[in-house]
């Protein structure tokens, strides 16, 4: 690939990546306990935590991944944000995260033991540990195809700088290192790919033309998809139908991603208090609005240059290195890391927090202190990384995927079974905790089932048709995996006898009067 980094560049970088560094084991220096390792002893400002959730939520998969869904589909990606994030966030902000504050819990499954029952909080905490381990495989591969585009090194050796850089600060830093570090790498993040955006749309001569110029390329491919399209007919090619967004993204794996993903929610619970904890949630969906500028327009850009990619995961990477003069390389790339280190990093110490506290605390040492906590916290956390390492690898062989997609399938297995019994517990008492464990393993293996019947070779071994004629159907698994979960949590509580009145008194949410 042309137009390696220069000097200047490298400069750039370094200087970056110098600060983060800086900037996480500088926070670090002064943490004792394991709430100050998880949850920042509670001392977070609303705008540190609402800088933070958006960068926690673009990350790598969206810079490279999303952007090559907008070059392969449009501008209907954009619909992962304006639906998929900033109605989810609203809610959460005055309903959810004021709730979990005031509980004053540390992670998402210790609210499901209170509200259900150890055997509830053990398996949701297994598996959200399996599938923040596996997403950051998914985070790591992506940058690893960024860096070996830019600097032409292989591909293993990039995976295994960005963990090694991630990981030193991560494991020192906590909660705290990780938003605040976030900060900073939320302004270079958007900065970096609007500089992109500007020049792009400066070599095109606008917005009119770059638009004019996708609509010429749909034209020429006769019958191929519409990318100026922000809602597609639910026969679509795409994964983007829009009964899929309307039902499977804002009505389900949004609501789950932000009421229910220990990422997201942890720097909630890290605030100074319940008022900015809401305004965290608030500040954060005000910022969402422009966030497809980041990577979906950057994704048309390179549909208007560069028409005939093999791959659209290389459309950013492509612009990157062809478009972009020497110095807005390293700005751009720094842009790109921004985007994964927020990510990695939130997700390791959020891993590390559900095994720290829900398994081993839980059921190794219930009478472990504060300063074992820490230590186990940073422990994990290198264990964390290693398995992510691993799984990174792993996604090197596996072909015809975009890593977006293969976030998104991973995510739909979990978060549909998840927001049913979430939502059961929150806002209806009579939800019992057979009835929640029996949902959740339904919904899951729903999904599991729905995702194995949907293969090409064992639907020409069964002698079936395809379930679903959309590309990466993982919105319609997550409709289905939450109306099965929600079906038999309602059927078995209804069959069970109900939890005892003291275990719901605080634990399913009713309205503050005053």
């Amino acid at each position: 690939m042309p137009g390696r980094l220069g000097a200047i560049d490298y400069a750039v970088l370094f200087a970056y990546l110098a600060g983060m560094l800086w900037l996480g084991l500088w926070v670090g220096r002064r943490l004792k306990t394991g709430d100050d390792y998880f949850l920042a002893g509670r001392r977070l400002p609303w705008w540190a935590i609402g800088f933070s959730l958006v960068a926690t939520d673009i990350g790598a998969t969206d810079i490279i991944g999303g952007g090559g869904n907008a070059y392969r589909y449009g501008l209907a990606q954009a619909n992962f944000e304006w639906i998929g994030c900033v109605p989810a966030m609203i809610v959460g902000a005055f309903v959810f995260v004021p709730f979990f504050h005031r509980l004053g819990i540390r992670t998402i499954p210790e609210y499901m033991e209170r509200r259900y029952s150890p055997a509830v909080r053990t398996t949701l905490a297994v598996c959200l540990l399996l599938f923040m381990a596996f997403n950051l495989g998914i985070m790591l591969f992506a940058s690893a195809k960024m860096m070996s585009g830019l600097f032409g090194w292989n591909t293993t050796v990039c995976l295994l700088l960005t963990a090694a850089l991630v990981g030193v600060y991560t494991s020192s830093g906590g909660l705290a290192a990780d938003v605040y570090t976030d900060v900073l790498q939320c302004v270079v993040m958007i900065g970096g790919c609007l500089a992109i955006v500007g020049i792009g749309l400066a070599e095109l001569g606008g917005v009119g033309p770059l638009f004019d110029k996708v609509r010429e390329i749909d034209y020429s491919r006769r019958g191929g998809v519409d990318h100026t399209a922000l809602i597609l007919p639910a026969d679509t090619s795409t994964p983007f139908p829009w009964t899929g967004i309307f039902f499977g993204l804002s009505l389900i794996l949004s609501p789950a991603y932000w009421i229910g993903n220990q990422a997201i929610v942890q720097r909630s619970l890290g605030a100074r208090s319940e008022f900015e904890a809401k305004a965290s949630f608030v500040a954060g969906a005000f910022l969402k609005n422009v966030i497809p500028l980041v990577y979906v327009v950057p994704g048309l850009i390179a549909l208007a240059l560069y028409p005939n990619l093999a791959d659209g995961d290389h459309a950013l990477p492509e612009l990157a290195s062809k478009l972009l003069p020497v110095g807005a390389r390293g700005l751009f790339l720094a842009a790109f890391l921004a985007a994964l280190m927020s990510t990695v990093d939130s997700y390791i110490n959020s891993a590390s927090a559900i095994l720290t506290l829900d398994l081993y605390k839980r059921h190794l040492r219930p009478d472990a202190d504060e300063a074992r906590l820490l230590r186990v916290g940073r422990f994990t956390s290198v264990g964390v990384m290693a398995w992510g390492i691993a799984s990174g690898l792993a996604m090197g062989l596996v072909e015809g995927t975009g890593v977006y997609d293969a976030f998104q399938t991973l995510m739909a297995v979990f978060q549909g079974p998840l927001l049913a019994i979430l939502l059961g517990g929150a806002l209806w008492r009579r939800a019992t905790a057979r009835g929640a464990l029996v949902g959740f393993l339904g919904g899951a293996a729903t999904t599991g089932i729905l995702f194995t019947l949907n293969q090409k070779p064992v639907q020409d071994a069964l002698g079936i048709w395809p379930l679903f004629t959309v590309a990466s159907p993982y919105l319609y698994y997550s409709i289905w995996s939450f109306l099965v979960a929600a079906t038999l949590l309602v059927t078995v509580s209804c069959l069970t006898p109900p939890e005892p009145e003291e275990k719901t008194r605080d634990s399913v949410y009713r309205r503050r009067t005053a």
